[in-house]
């Protein structure tokens, strides 16, 4: 029986009802030790008796191997494991170690895992009750908060137990917070365990004093004044210490092995007792104790029971179970859980051991346990005998951990390999994890100095390692831009006397002695090799995620050049790759650099597709791009003015806090676009200078800000400044010599012309400008031209020029735009036609992503790989889209 807890069981009730009707739920339930979580998980479990209940037992000494949670509770569906797509397949079955393979993304497991339980859904629905989520391996965490993140209409609800504050996996989940007791529930519930009769005040004491804990209330019955300060938690411990004392050593002994094996399996258990010479009867203690309980399954009464014996037994006695469970676990069939056992047997190095777990280390990176693989290897090195090997094994967890994402947990590894005897080159490799930790934390100030001096540690050793370091401290300047304006060229003058490639030709090389040129012998002298940098990125075979970590800077590199075809060649491939690896963690970055290409060609509704997918792919995996360049960019060319000030204003906020002064150029620069396009051309001034940085690093193109200050300054009468960025402009444009760079220079140039030298400019710009894909840069030349046409009196002749610029503007959506020239077609005599407007049948952003991915093609397995949905989502998506629409089939969706 349950006591109380009305709301809570009809949040789990309802949450029972939503999942027979077809829906699916996430949720946390969340509250202090022995607050009452399990007794709710064991509610919702035995109301869902038409339901398929997954559960497995979380356990604090498994935490350290990689997938094991996920592999208790996915294997006895393993049956399922043909019905899922390919990939994600693949990916579950290499992370369960059921097949050797490519490294698996960790989210692409996570998809997988959510298409599992969707298909297991089809029969009954799914509850999977995850209790204990904190001693959860941190991959299967990973894997199976991703899932709860994505789920929509599959029948399946994943509900974690945990304490607060629980996992970050779990941040942003719904939530059930678990509270004391009222004081009616808890005295009723006192009275169930009281061996008599005891006055009220009594009562009312104890009561308080458990603060309706109903563990406290149901375990410790204190007598008033016995609770004190001690903090609940150690009091349980302290209560389960003094049970266990008055058992026999056999019978702790055999609790002890039970609470370190997190299988729960009697034959393991067993197995492990007769290695220990314990017998058969010592179990009858603790089982009429309530302790624990053996059937099918090795259970006790409550998880902290399992925790509190475990945390207090003695350390030898917890070795020596330990050692059993070693000896009793097949070390063929679970060779990781075998060699973590013989390790916690151990309190001396143990170089057998040390190597084994190394090992297995090796194994669990390639499952995509990096946590897991940091785990081992830090006990390894713990279990080593040499200290300089010793010192190399931190130096492995440490970069493990980092790969990880465990920033702090890889400064304290490098810190205990510090602490041992290093010889040079694994000295600079500790350099060289520190200095990439202050890079992935913040690219703030001190990332590029701690950056070029770990390469020149790594010149003798590593010299391939050591210019790729090179790189990532050019990177690290560029993203820190004029909030630290001198480390730019200081970093491009360390990697221009690095060693020289060992294999000229390489991408990477090429790129990196083409920026050391370009931010240290200016921009004409870096352009020849840049361009050689990206031609080899284009050309080059890349495939699986090792290639995907400078794609963004070969792409930063083709705007720099002027080269938009390869930009946007560059950018498709990035995101092909993303997708196709599997690395989903790089996908939110690889579709901000090709939704902006598609803006400036005038593909809104593209990159707006790009962006909704884009926003899944952050909404599932937490992964960020480092700017939100396309969102920007979007916002500004369809002229929304609330939407592209809010989202630049954020920008600005978020790379102040994070010292990249980077993030400052790109959302000048969108802000000026957006004012230029409504005619605000003061405001538009404002904003460019405020983004204005020389030299120009990451913006998408770097001079993109020069362009819009030409034409603001102009408009507003503003010759001397219009002149002096028109002056700076054509430094890049001249040198570079594209269509793109020859274009703009020409309409910039126009601006600030008059009579025939300024229409041949026009002229000049529209022509260069129609050999690109840009084509709203193109319908800006055809705008200035025409407003210079009308300006002129030839009103006939700027009609043309106005009609196309209003046209091209309204059928891409370029609402800002569009507007400016219908007014100024208007002034010209001629009223701008009207809009259609396209009947949509009021789709939803996704119901339209998936229309639109439906129409081009792909089935609904597809569709959820890439929207990070389950099949059975799409397919009760495109149930509404055919509703909505009027339509029954793909077919007439494509038409």
């Amino acid at each position: 029986m349950l006591l109380g807890r009305r709301p809570e069981r009809a949040v789990l009730d309802g949450l029972l009802d939503t999942v027979r009707a077809g829906e699916s739920r996430a949720l946390v339930v969340r509250g202090d030790p022995g607050i009452g979580k399990s007794a709710l998980l064991d509610y919702l479990a035995m109301g869902a008796t038409d339901c398929k209940v997954i559960y497995a037992a979380a356990v604090q000494s498994e935490m350290e191997l990689a997938f094991a949670y996920l592999h208790q509770s996915c294997t006895p569906s393993a049956d399922r494991f043909d019905a899922l797509p390919e990939p994600q397949r693949d990916a579950l079955t290499i992370a369960l170690g059921m097949r050797s393979g490519p490294t698996p993304d960790r989210f692409r497991v996570g998809l997988a895992v959510l298409n599992l339980l969707s298909e297991v859904a089809t029969e009954r629905p799914v509850i999977w009750i995850v209790d204990d989520a904190p001693w959860v391996d941190r991959a299967s965490l990973q894997a199976i908060a991703f899932a709860a993140r994505r789920l929509r209409r599959e029948s399946v609800a994943i509900v974690f137990g945990t304490r607060p504050p629980g996992p970050a996996e779990l941040a942003g989940l719904p939530e059930l917070d678990v509270t004391g007791l009222p004081d009616d529930d808890a005295r009723e519930l006192l009275r169930t365990v009281l061996p008599g009769p005891v006055d009220e005040p009594v009562r009312d004491r104890m009561v308080a004093e458990a603060r309706g804990n109903p563990l406290a209330l149901l375990e410790l019955r204190p007598a008033p004044g016995d609770l004190g300060e001690t903090p609940l938690p150690a009091r349980i411990e302290q209560h389960y210490r003094r049970q266990l004392a008055t058992l026999g050593v056999s019978t702790r002994l055999l609790v002890l092995v039970a609470a370190a094996d997190p299988t729960g399996d009697p034959v393991l258990l067993w197995r492990a007792a007769e290695a220990l010479g314990i017998p058969a009867n010592a179990v009858a203690p603790a089982a009429a104790a309530g302790l624990i309980e053996i059937g099918s399954q090795v259970r006790f009464w409550h998880p902290l029971v399992r925790s509190a014996i475990y945390r207090t037994a003695p350390d030898d006695d917890r070795r020596r179970a330990h050692a059993a469970l070693a000896m009793a676990t097949d070390a063929e069939a679970d060779p990781a859980r075998q060699v973590w056992h013989a390790a916690q047997a151990v309190d001396r190095p143990d170089d057998e051991i040390a190597d084994r777990l190394e090992q297995s280390a090796g194994q669990a990176q390639a499952r995509g346990g990096l946590v897991a693989a940091a785990s081992f290897l830090r006990r390894s090195a713990e279990l080593t005998g040499d200290p300089a090997r010793r010192a190399e094994r931190n130096l492995s967890a440490a970069k493990r951990s980092l790969e990880a994402g465990a920033a702090d947990a890889a400064l304290a590894l490098v810190a205990e390999a510090e602490a041992g005897r290093l010889d040079d080159a694994h000295r600079a490799a500790a350099h060289l994890i520190r200095a990439r930790v202050a890079f992935t934390v913040n690219r703030d100030a001190t990332a590029s100095p701690l950056l070029r001096a770990a390469a020149a540690e790594l010149e003798p050793f590593q010299r391939k390692l050591a210019r790729t370091t090179y790189l990532d401290a050019v990177s690290a300047a560029m993203f820190a831009g004029t909030l630290a304006p001198e480390q730019l060229g200081e970093a491009a003058r360390a990697a221009r006397a690095a060693p020289p490639a060992a294999a000229p030709g390489d991408a990477e090389d090429l790129l990196l002695d083409g920026l050391a040129l370009r931010f240290n012998a200016g921009y004409a002298a870096g352009l020849p090799m840049l361009r050689q940098a990206v031609r080899a990125f284009r050309q080059s075979p890349l495939a699986g995620p090792d290639s995907l970590r400078w794609l963004w800077l070969a792409c930063t590199a083709a705007t720099h050049v002027w080269d938009y075809e390869s930009w946007a060649a560059l950018g498709d491939r990035f995101v092909g790759l993303a997708r196709d690896s599997g690395a989903l963690a790089t996908l939110p970055q690889a579709l901000n650099v090709r939704s902006s290409s598609l803006v400036l060609a005038g593909d809104l509704s593209g990159a707006a597709a790009l962006g909704d997918e884009l926003r899944a792919a952050t909404e599932a995996t937490t992964a960020r791009p480092f700017l939100p360049l396309g969102e920007l960019l979007l916002t500004a060319w369809r002229g929304d003015t609330a939407a592209a000030t809010a989202l630049a204003e954020a920008t600005v906020a978020e790379a102040v806090r994070r010292r990249e002064g980077a993030g400052l150029v790109s959302p000048a620069w969108t802000q000026a676009i957006l004012h230029n396009g409504r005619g605000e051309h003061l405001e538009a001034i404002s904003a460019a200078e405020a983004g204005d940085q020389e030299p120009a690093v990451l913006g998408f193109p770097p001079w993109g800000i020069l362009e819009e200050l030409v034409e603001a300054a102009t408009r507003a009468g503003q010759p001397d400044r219009a002149a002096a960025a028109l002056s700076r402009l054509t430094v890049a444009t001249s040198a570079a010599g594209t269509a793109w760079a020859r274009g703009i220079e020409a309409r910039s140039r126009a601006l600030t012309l008059a009579g025939p030298a300024a229409e041949e400019s026009y002229r000049e710009a529209i022509d260069q400008l129609s050999r690109t894909p840009l084509a709203g840069e193109l319908a800006r030349a055809w705008l200035i031209y025409g407003e210079w046409l009308r300006g002129a009196g030839r009103r006939a002749d700027a009609r043309v020029e106005l009609r196309r610029a209003h046209d091209a503007f309204a059928e891409r959506g370029m609402d800002g735009f569009a507007e400016r020239a219908a007014r100024e077609l208007r002034a010209a005599g001629e009223a701008a036609p009207r809009r259609a407007v396209v009947p949509n049948g009021q789709l939803t952003p996704q119901e339209a992503q998936i229309a639109q991915l439906t129409r081009d093609g792909l089935s609904n397995p597809e569709i959820g790989e890439r929207l990070f949905l389950s099949p059975r989502t799409v397919e009760w998506h495109l149930r509404k889209i055919f509703a909505k629409l009027g339509i029954s089939s793909r077919r007439e969706l494509r038409h």
